[in-house]
């Protein structure tokens, strides 16, 4: 209504001083509504905006350049060509000044009244862009302006300016019609796959004493890194070092009976049963010291790592006894993992049709998704025992390198196809009070806030029954930032003149 009524005060003035020759003010010219133009590519976004063009009469195109990305960032190296080309006449501005960063001042001077397009070509070190405005229209005179106003824009439209965009992680991306999967959301546990962790076990008897920082959990191990040392101390039984002795006194006596033995053979004074009977038992006792001696020092049984991988946990402290086969340590290789997920009972006949998944740890916002690490379903359960009301499903996967077994997960599993699904970011997503909204960006500067109703999500992604189009642009980071700025119920002032 208020646009309503400043149109015909404008009628009004106009028809009353047509017939005295004078010059429209430029306050007089504020009171229209400038043109708004954008356009986006893969790399980049343009907004202009200008008051209406006038023929014969210079007008200043305010260009505003972004360049996309995880954050909207201004282009401030850019070099901007604008042709405005009316039937058949053109007029070409060249310019690379900016009036603050990323917004370039184009002044352009139109020939003629009429219909045409503007045409904008952006070179920059980072993007060579063309945008082309079809349909703009060049006015004879302030009278034709006011008379092809436009309606009034809408009520519940919120301002934040480039500037306050540029200054704050902000982005958007579009709505968007893509193949998507029906999804059963569930808890799960990331698990340490067969083969991949070795257990470290001791070789005698002793009391343990750590070797180095080795032994610190998390250290990264190659094979034959020593981590521990057995030592016998003052064992007066199963001591490692008189052990180590006895084999080796027992050893160099079967050798010399084997030598004597190899002589006498010779000359038949023994048997060949005999002579056989002595290279056995110097054989056995050979691989015996071997075996002793191999990891043996005058401190001790040297354990050393049989794995490539980090020490995940230690099992033993320092000084505690152990004997033959105790566990010592745990190696992890780290390089598979297992992601196990409990789906309830109801949901038995979709487990066959799922083949991937999205999760998250708790501790992490990251979203891993399965197919993304050579994942594979190994495994669902056929059947449930009393006790569980669930079914497990489990995925082998690549570790990427920082997921730890053990770690709780929030998972995402993907059942049938839905084509043709409208989807969104699922960081785009605000809500209040149990409603979803996002804010659609309507213009360069200009958002409107937007209830939606969901479907699934993945995640990453979620499904868009209602509220939103194709093509729509969605802000993906700074939506509060513009949440706050619809609450402040103010125009904010243009960072920039026109």
């Amino acid at each position: 209504m208020k646009k309503v009524f400043t149109l015909l005060a404008w009628l009004l003035i106009i028809a009353f001083s047509c017939n005295q020759p004078h010059d429209h003010s430029h306050d007089e010219e504020e009171a229209i509504p400038p043109v708004a133009l954008t356009s986006y590519s893969d790399n980049t976004e343009l907004f202009v905006d200008f008051p209406y063009l006038i023929a014969g009469k210079p007008t200043t195109l305010m260009v505003h350049l972004t360049r996309l990305g995880e954050k909207f960032q201004p282009i401030q190296d850019g070099k901007i060509t604008v042709n405005l080309n009316i039937e058949g006449k053109t007029n070409s501005i060249k310019t690379e000044s900016q009036s603050n960063p990323g917004i370039y001042e184009v002044e352009i001077i139109p020939e003629i009244a009429g219909t045409g397009k503007l045409i904008f070509d952006i070179q920059s070190a980072e993007v060579s862009e063309k945008f082309v405005f079809e349909n703009i229209e060049v006015f004879s005179d302030l009278v034709a302006v006011v008379r092809n106003q436009k309606e009034a824009t809408a009520a519940n439209e919120i301002s934040y300016l480039k500037p306050q965009a540029w200054n704050i992680d902000f982005a958007n991306e579009p709505v968007r019609r893509t193949t998507f999967r029906e999804i059963l959301k569930s808890s799960g546990q990331v698990l340490a796959a067969p083969g991949d962790e070795t257990v470290i076990t001791a070789n005698s008897s002793g009391a343990i004493l750590f070797a180095s920082n080795k032994t610190i959990i998390g250290s990264t191990l190659n094979v034959g890194d020593h981590l521990f040392t057995i030592s016998g101390g003052n064992l007066a039984q199963q001591n490692p070092e008189v052990y180590y002795k006895e084999t080796k006194a027992k050893y160099e006596l079967a050798k010399a009976e084997f030598e004597r033995a190899e002589i006498l053979v010779k000359d038949k004074i023994i048997s060949q049963k005999d002579y056989l009977q002595s290279k056995l038992e110097f054989e056995n006792m050979q691989a015996n010291f071997q075996a002793v001696s191999k990891n043996y020092s005058a401190s001790g049984q040297k354990v050393t790592s049989n794995s490539t991988g980090f020490l995940k946990n230690l099992l033993v402290s320092e000084g505690q006894y152990v004997e033959p086969g105790t566990p010592l340590a745990i190696i992890s290789k780290n390089k598979k993992a297992l992601l196990q997920a409990n789906v309830s009972q109801k949901y038995f006949q979709k487990l066959a049709v799922i083949s991937a998944a999205n999760f998250k740890i708790v501790s992490d916002e990251s979203v891993f998704n399965t197919e993304e690490m050579n994942g594979k379903v190994i495994s669902y359960g056929k059947s449930t025992s009393e006790n569980a009301s669930y079914i497990p499903i489990t995925f082998e996967i690549d570790n990427i390198g920082n997921i730890i077994p053990g770690s709780v997960a929030e998972v995402f599993l993907k059942s049938s196809t839905i084509p043709d699904a409208l989807v969104i970011p699922i960081s785009a997503l605000m809500e209040e009070q149990g409603n979803f909204f996002v804010f659609v960006q309507t213009g360069g500067e200009t958002f409107e806030k937007r209830e939606i109703k969901l479907g699934g999500n993945d995640g990453r992604h979620v499904q868009v029954h209602s509220g939103l189009k194709e093509g729509e642009r969605v802000v993906t980071k700074g939506a509060y930032a513009i949440k706050l700025a619809s609450a402040s119920g103010a125009i904010p002032e243009h960072g920039h003149s026109h």
